[in-house]
Order: structure tokens, then sequence, then C-alpha cells
């Protein structure tokens, strides 16, 4: 018997049985041909899973997978998509990066390594299967850069006259873009071109007509959700000549007593502080005298200590400030008042003085000329064991209106004398 060749067999079919014959052999082949391909596909090698994406953070190490099942003879590459560079081919790594490496594992999982990531490396990476047509697989590598400030286009500290108008940059680089902000330092709030705010938003912080209350340190912060966030320090100086507050121009003093003259200044640059009598004599300190200046930031608090004031002592006293901007000066008058005196216990107010000295722990003055004064003295109840002002007896009774004098201060001794017993 004479075989015929497929194609040969095929076209006998259709010439002799006709139209219909025709189109029940032309679906045999579809049918022949898809049964051969589901066969063929089978014996071809495919990919196990997708190829992920990697996300590293700059510096670090990278590492791609890609898994084939059924390679067989079949070889495996790695290729770099955006520039076609041809990095390794099955066994064998052939480009010339040498952060670039290659491990596999049971002729199915194949491992494109990469050393200390860079900027350069971020892209898609194809993972290639010679069959023709060929089959592969993309993933992409995304190189994450902490932000970092560029000191050349950033502001370094900066000094200005008050009312000028300041601007602070503060550029940062990194991927993604990073966001960048301004505060101060010490976390109060900013007076910013007239709104008061914690923040300002931004590589540029500008404010106009600056005065005192802007002098501080500014932090430029840089963050882009990649560790760590970065920050400079700016300081900002506000320079203005000196300006002077005396909370008492006019103070009292009496013969003996010791007294202190206040005045607070603010300046920028610091200024040099002193205290001068109305004669113009610069006042050290000394046995007489007692300066201390307290500073605190651009302000400064003065104070001048005069120990027991004499006659001589009265009069005026100048605090002077001076920078390099210019000098201002206050006045404060010292004069003298009378000298408090203890008023005689008397039988109206025996029984009130009593209590005054029991309960208070302190005794009550009048001036010489009967009007109160708000002098203490310095007669003080000491601590014992029985409290802080000694024992407190029960409140004296007051005497009757028909107890005479003697009798008031018979009274007021009995009950001197039990305190003194207890307390013994």
């Amino acid at each position: 018997m004479l075989l015929l060749p497929l194609p040969l067999m095929l076209v006998s079919v259709i010439l002799v049985s006709g139209r219909q014959t025709r189109h029940i052999v032309t679906g045999g082949i579809q049918s022949l041909f898809e049964d051969f391909n589901i066969v063929t596909e089978s014996l071809l090698p495919r990919f196990a899973e997708p190829i992920p994406n990697v996300t590293v953070t700059i510096g670090r190490d990278a590492l791609l997978a890609c898994v084939v099942d059924n390679l067989r003879s079949y070889k495996v590459a790695w290729v770099r998509v955006d520039t076609q560079t041809i990095l390794s081919i099955h066994h064998q790594v052939v480009t010339q990066n040498p952060r670039i490496s290659l491990s596999y594992n049971d002729h199915r999982s194949w491992y494109l390594h990469i050393k200390n990531v860079q900027d350069i490396d971020r892209g898609w990476y194809m993972c290639q299967v010679n069959t023709d047509p060929m089959r592969s697989r993309q993933g992409y590598l995304q190189v994450v850069v902490p932000p970092r400030i560029m000191d050349r286009d950033t502001s370094t500290d900066l000094v200005v006259r008050e009312n000028s108008n300041v601007s602070l940059h503060c550029h940062a680089v990194g991927y993604p873009e990073p966001y960048v902000m301004w505060r101060r330092e010490d976390g109060d709030d900013i007076n910013y071109n007239g709104d008061i705010v914690n923040v300002v938003d931004g590589e540029l912080l500008q404010i106009g007509r600056v005065s005192r209350l802007h002098m501080g340190v500014y932090l430029c912060i840089a963050s882009n959700g990649v560790p760590p966030s970065i920050s400079k320090r700016v300081i900002l100086r506000v320079q203005f000549p000196p300006m002077l507050t005396i909370p008492n121009q006019l103070e009292g003093a009496y013969l003996g007593q010791d007294v202190a003259l206040e005045c607070h200044t603010e300046a920028y640059p610091t200024s040099i502080n002193y205290w001068t009598t109305e004669r113009g004599d610069m006042i050290v300190s000394g046995d007489k005298y007692e300066s201390v200046s307290v500073d605190n930031g651009y302000s400064k608090y003065m104070m001048l200590k005069i120990r027991s004031v004499n006659k001589e002592d009265f009069g005026s006293y100048q605090c002077v400030a001076k920078n390099s901007l210019g000098e201002t000066d206050g006045v404060i008058k010292l004069d003298e008042i009378p000298a408090p005196v203890l008023k005689p216990f008397g039988t109206a107010n025996l029984s009130e003085e009593l209590s005054n000295y029991i309960y208070k722990g302190r005794g009550k003055f009048q001036d010489s000329d009967g009007f109160g004064s708000n002098a203490i003295s310095d007669y003080q109840w000491q601590e014992s064991e029985y409290g802080e002002f000694g024992y407190i007896p029960p409140s004296p009774r007051v005497p009757s209106p028909g107890l005479t004098d003697r009798g008031a201060v018979h009274f007021i001794s009995c009950h001197m004398i039990f305190l003194a017993l207890l307390i013994s």
C-alpha cells in the first residue's frame, strides 16, 4: 500500500469529498495543532513566579530572584532593561561591574546580587530564557536615599540689623525628594510676617522687618521617609542699640538700712553695664556697694546693693549700658525716709500687739508720728519642737471695759508666764 504524506492525504480527501469534507478536515487540523502546542508548551521552561520589586537604601545590598521550572537545556540570562546591558548568561557574569555577582540553586532559582547599591542601579531588570521566541520576566529595583542638606546652598549663621529683611535658605537632596521645614530650636513660636506659627514649610524662611524677638537658633529639618531625618542649625543674631527700663525710679531708705536698686537692659551686641553716682563716679563693688549683673540672652538684669545707708548715700544713681551701636542710661533717686520705731505697749492695743507677736511671729511697728509703717521688725519667733513659731496658746481674751490698765497688764503677764512654762 502506498502511503502519502499527511498534506497530500489531506488534499486528496478534500478533492474527493467536496466542500463539506473540507470543513471537517480543517477543523481536525486546528485541533491537531492545538494538541501539538499544548504538548510543546509543557516541554518548554516556564516562570514559577513573578520577579518581585525590591526597595533598597543606598549603600545596602540588593537581591533579585528569578525562578524557572523545566529549564532543561535552556539558559537563563540577566539583562539591565534601560541600557540593554547583559549582566549574566547562565552560570557566568559577563558585566564588568565588580559589584554584581550571580548565584543559583538546583538549576531552578537564579539570583542577581548587587553590592553597595548606588543611584545608578535604580531601574528595571529582566530575567530571560533563550527559547524561541524568548521568554522573560521583569522586576524593578528602587534605590532610596536618605535626605542630605547641601551646605553650599544653605544659609550659615547670620547677623543683621533690627528692622531689616531676612532670608534663610536650606536645600536638601534625597530620593524621594525631601520635605523641608523650619522651626526654632527652643520650640517657641515664630512671628512669621504677622502670623504666629510653630513651623514654616519649604526651603525658604523669609522674615520682613526682623526684630530682636526673632533672635535665636533655627533648625532646617529635611525628611523623606527614609531614616534618618537630618537637620542643620542656623543662628540668627539681630543687632540693636541698648534699651533700658527701671522698675522703680524713686526708692526710699532710712539710715542704717540696706537697699537694692534695680535696672533692666536689652542690647546686642552685649552691652557693657555699670553704675555711677550723681557726680558721675563709677561704682565698684566692695564693702559699701555690691553690683550684680545677670545675663539672659540679649537681656541683662542689673542690681546695685547699698549697705548700711548713711546721709552721703542719698541722691541719684545712674545705670548705664553701652555697645557699639549706642548707649543709654537711667536715673534712680534714693530718698531718706524716717526709721520705723516700735510703738510702746498701750492699754488699748495691748491684746492686739501680743496677738501679733504670738500668731504672726513678728512685731508691728509705727512711725514716730503715729502713722503705720510697713517696715518689718527683726524680732522673729525661733522654731522649737512645738512648731514653726513655738507653742501657740488659745487667743487671749480682750479685757472687759471695766478692767483697769493694771489689771490688763496682770492679765497679759499671766498668759506670758503660762507660755514660758509650757515651752520650758
